[in-house]
């Protein structure tokens, strides 16, 4: 089982609350839908009922404990190394003329009738 899957499981259920969990992993909501819906599809029955509120099925509830546990087994994620902002500023390699001569047409194109 993916430890991302059962992270993200275990974020929604703390919270109750899909919109909340996306913010507090850092992620799209349509990815935790996505991430969650692949875990039930993984296991075979759902674990939320997603109606107004979001709530934990029966199962959901016994899995959680079993998510928490396999979360706490695995080893610690791998740092990233920090991104570099900035960068090279690249020149426009576009054929335009320069300067913009008002009213004249584009080389090679053709004016537009009335």
């Amino acid at each position: 089982m993916n430890i991302t899957l059962l992270r993200r499981f275990v974020a929604v259920a703390e919270e109750l609350h899909f919109p909340r969990a996306a913010d507090a992993l850092g992620i799209p909501l349509a990815s935790l839908h996505s991430s969650i819906e692949k875990l039930e599809t993984e296991l075979g029955r759902p674990l939320f009922t997603r109606q107004s509120p979001t709530r934990l099925t029966e199962f959901g509830a016994a899995f959680l404990s079993e998510a928490r546990a396999e979360i706490a087994g695995a080893p610690p994620p791998a740092e990233q190394p920090p991104v570099k902002a900035g960068g090279k500023a690249k020149a426009s390699k576009g054929k335009g003329r320069a300067p913009i001569v008002k009213g004249q047409p584009k080389p090679y194109k053709k004016r537009q009738g009335r």
